[in-house]
């Protein structure tokens, strides 16, 4: 019998918003895997489910010889496709299953991906271990504290690294969460930092979503030492009619979905 969720916004801890994204994660990758696999790649990077590529978008600049860290980073595929272009890579991810994907797509490929098992906020890494730092919707949706991912993500970079992440458009968050005509109706403030919910029908969470501002993205950026260069913010491609979730050519055209912030290391 499978479990009702209920989906509600209410304020939630660090420590419980961890926990409950974890487990989500580790429950819910096989079916994430078979169902996004293909347009992901094995070894593809992929920025947004506008299909905007690394190989066309080039957002982070020469990659060979450079050493990339890449912020959950899932089953791999983009640090798959980084190290096909001949650099060295390591990838970080809070879900052990997704992990396991990674593990079994490196053994399909033949190219193998370093992964650790760690949260976002306690990078497991040196100060200046890397040349660069990406983040396709990894993690970075999921936590409150984003002023600490951009700190110990400036901690591991050396200076003049870029940092690019993409996140769901924060526009996105006064909408329902529905890819048809009825997504396109505003249902909350766009300052309304409340997470996001789901409970089981025991009152206990089992998935959590953040809320940041364009805002809060820059200041978080800025204030540890990243200027903001670009903001990208990808169109819905004309023929494009893959629906994820509530990403969709209906909302597509006319509510941008993904923000894809760039910057350097000051």
């Amino acid at each position: 019998m499978s479990e009702s969720v209920r989906g509600t916004h209410r304020p939630v801890s660090a420590a419980e918003t961890q926990r409950a994204n974890r487990a989500d994660w580790d429950k819910i990758a096989d079916e994430y895997q078979a169902t996004h696999g293909d347009f992901l790649g094995d070894a593809s990077f992929l920025w947004c489910p506008e299909g905007l590529t690394e190989a066309t978008a080039r957002l982070l600049g020469e990659v060979a010889g450079r050493r990339v860290l890449e912020v959950g980073c899932g089953a791999g595929q983009c640090s798959r496709w980084l190290r096909s272009q001949g650099a060295t890579v390591a990838g970080l991810d809070l879900s052990f299953r997704q992990l396991q994907h990674s593990r079994r797509l490196d053994e399909e490929t033949g190219i193998g991906v370093p992964v650790v098992c760690a949260t976002a906020i306690r990078i497991p890494f040196a100060d200046a271990t890397f040349d660069a730092a990406c983040s396709a919707f990894g993690a970075l949706p999921f936590i409150a504290e984003i002023d600490v991912v951009m700190a110990d993500v400036a901690r591991v970079l050396r200076p003049g690294s870029r940092w690019v992440f993409a996140v769901t458009h924060p526009a996105r968050w006064m909408f329902a969460d529905d890819p048809t005509e009825a997504g396109l109706h505003v249902v909350r403030s766009y300052f309304d930092r409340t997470p996001y919910v789901e409970e089981n029908e025991h009152g206990l969470t089992t998935a959590v979503e953040h809320h940041h501002t364009v805002g809060d993205w820059i200041r978080a950026a800025h204030g540890a030492g990243f200027a903001v260069e670009d903001l990208i913010e990808p169109d819905w491609p004309d023929g494009h009619d893959r629906v994820w979730g509530a990403w969709g050519p209906v909302r597509g055209r006319l509510v941008p979905g993904t923000a894809i912030f760039c910057t350097v290391r000051r």
